[in-house]
This record gives structure tokens, C-alpha cells and sequence, in this order.
């Protein structure tokens, strides 16, 4: 047999090319995909040739990476064959896989993971940054009453914002740069979601719009667009000793840090977020297996298949990503399908 699989082979380079599989061994199983979900923020590093090349033990997928390879972690597919001595109960059981973009793939099913029977498949799509949404939180640990703020609102930063949704917070405002996801938050619930543009025009953000007033305002604040200047906003806008999360990974772009200022001493506490481990504190009583019983129903709560903006097959890939890498704007979430 043989799959289709994207390949990302130089900067702003793909193929989708027909690759054999391997045969089936006999604790495998042959998945064949319905759908997977390119991740915005790590893949367009990939895809923009912007990845640094490093190793980390805890996150096999975005280490050494070099050209030309095959990338995506959100696969969501049907099992159609069982080797030998796999359970052939498990034939058509949806399963989701943690594997680059491809038609079809071979995996032993300890590494996939059977979702709950009520979700589709597009809802499944979203448990790796859902996952992430749900580290994100824990890590910030939001308190009763705080002014909480989320920098950026792809679409990790809606997971994070609609969880955060759900704490009796005293505030919860966002920012992003584009009025579609802006819109995306306010239908959230959250109390105001702005532009970041305002922030040079007028700090303290206090015209009609702005009902909040900003400036070192905030106790905890996630900084999750993917810009590393963005870095500077949430240090001006976070209160005297509060958190500062963040969970972009900027990979090989940079911009200059304002740690001379004010930050100095501010006591702001700068929180580094990975969902490839859990936090020291509850990894005692956490482990993966609990993180993601808490991320299905999370998905059940949330729904998050209403941001997704853009659907493609698989042999268009190449026009997926240059709508993400020249028009963003119009973008939230972009999912491919397999026929």
C-alpha cells in the first residue's frame, strides 16, 4: 500500500508524494486518516524554515529537524487493519496519532489514542492544542478575582482564553492583531479583546473602546502570539509581581527585550510553558493519562470545530500554507481532509 504524505522540503517548499508503507507487523495497525490540523504557530516555523535545530528528549517531533521532512502531529483516522495479535475489535474504531500529515499510517496502538464516542473527527483534531491550552492554564494557576490577559488569539489562544472563561476571574481581556479572531474572542465571552496596535498609540487604552484602563494592569498574562516582541506588551501590562506565561515558541526568530525598565523591579515572574512535560509541582499527582481525560472533556464543553475557518484536501496543501503565510488575517484554524 501506498499514502500520501507531505513533505516539507526547503523553506516555503512542499510535496504531497505517494510513499510505501511498511508491511504490517503483528502488533500493528493501518490507520487511514479522515482529517488532520496544521498547527499555525510550530509549523509554519517549519514550513518559513525558522525552526532552531536542537535536541530535546521530551519533545521527539520538533527535534533535529532538518529538510527535507515530513511534519504534523494531529492526525485523526479510522483503524482498518489489525496485525495478528492486535485486537481486531479495534477495526473502525476512530483513533487519534500524533503523526505528520499523511493519507494513511502504520502505528502499534499503544500510541494512539481512542477518543470518546460521542466527538467527530474535526473535534479530535484539535487535542494537541487543546492539551497545550490545558498546560498553559495549569501553569499560570489563575486565582478567584484576578485580572488575567491573553496575548494572542490563534487558535491556542481561544483554547486557553475559553478555558480561562470558566474561573471566576475579576477581568479577562485578549489582544490580538486580527478583527477575525478579535471577534472569535468577544463571542467567547471575554471583556474586551483588543488590538495591540492601540498599545503604541495610546498606553493606557482609555478611549470610548477601551473600557479597561491597561497599563500594568494585569496579574497573570499569557503571552501566546508568536511574536517574541510581544514579550515587551506583556511585560508593560503586568502588575507589580504578577506571571507572565509564555507559550509561543518563537524557534529562530527574535527581537530585543526590555529587561532594563521597569521590569527591573517589577518581581514579574516570567513562567516558561512546554506541553511536551508536565509542571514539577503536579507531576506527583499528573501524568499524561489524566492530562488528557481532562482535555476530552474540554473539547465536549468547548466545541472548538466552530473556528475552523478553511478545509483542504490533502493534494492542496500547497495553497494551505500560502494562505497562512501571506493571509493569516482571514485564517483561524485550517484542517486537511482525505478522500
Amino acid at each position: 500500500m501506498k499514502a500520501r504524505s507531505l513533505f516539507f522540503t526547503a523553506p516555503k517548499q512542499i510535496e504531497v508524494r505517494e510513499t510505501p508503507l511498511p508491511p504490517l507487523k503483528d502488533d500493528e495497525v493501518l490507520v487511514e486518516t479522515v482529517c488532520s490540523a496544521i498547527s499555525a504557530g510550530t509549523e509554519m516555523l517549519v514550513y518559513r524554515g525558522e525552526f532552531p535545530h536542537l535536541a530535546d528528549t521530551h519533545d521527539r517531533l520538533s527535534s533535529n529537524l532538518q529538510y527535507p521532512l515530513k511534519y504534523g502531529y494531529a492526525c485523526v483516522g479510522i483503524i482498518r487493519e489489525t496485525g495478528r495479535d492486535v485486537d481486531k475489535g479495534l477495526r473502525d474504531k476512530l483513533v487519534f496519532g500524533f503523526h505528520p500529515h499523511a493519507s494513511s499510517f502504520i502505528a502499534h496502538p499503544s500510541s494512539l489514542i481512542f477518543p470518546p464516542a460521542s466527538l467527530p473527527a474535526e473535534t479530535c483534531s484539535f487535542l494537541p492544542n487543546m492539551e497545550t491550552a490545558v498546560n498553559l492554564v495549569q501553569d499560570g494557576v489563575p486565582i478567584l478575582g484576578e485580572r488575567v490577559l491573553v496575548l494572542g488569539q490563534g487558535i491556542v489562544g481561544l483554547l486557553t482564553a475559553s478555558l480561562l472563561r470558566e474561573f471566576p476571574l475579576q477581568t479577562l481581556v485578549t489582544s490580538d492583531c486580527y478583527p477575525l479572531r478579535r471577534k472569535a474572542s468577544l463571542e467567547i465571552g471575554v471583556d474586551d479583546s483588543f488590538d495591540p496596535e492601540m498599545l503604541g498609540k495610546n498606553p493606557n487604552l482609555n478611549s470610548s473602546n477601551y473600557q479597561i484602563g491597561y497599563t500594568q494592569n494585569f496579574d497573570l498574562t499569557f503571552e501566546l502570539s508568536g511574536s517574541p516582541s510581544a514579550l515587551n506588551d506583556a511585560i508593560a501590562l503586568t502588575a507589580f509581581s504578577g506571571r507572565i506565561v509564555i507559550g509561543s515558541w518563537y524557534g529562530a526568530k527574535k527581537a530585543p527585550i526590555d529587561l532594563g525598565g521597569a521590569f527591573h523591579r517589577s518581581r514579574i515572574q516570567l513562567v516558561s510553558s512546554q506541553v511536551s512535560t508536565i509542571a514539577p509541582a503536579l507531576s506527583g499527582r499528573w501524568d499524561k493519562a489524566r492530562r488528557f481525560r481532562v482535555v476530552w472533556e474540554a473539547l465536549k464543553r468547548i466545541q472548538p470545530q466552530k473556528w475552523i475557518t478553511h478545509r483542504f484536501p490533502i493534494e492542496e496543501a500547497e495553497k494551505a500554507y500560502r494562505l497562512l503565510d501571506e493571509n493569516p488575517q482571514e485564517t483561524i484554524q485550517v484542517i486537511f481532509n482525505y478522500q
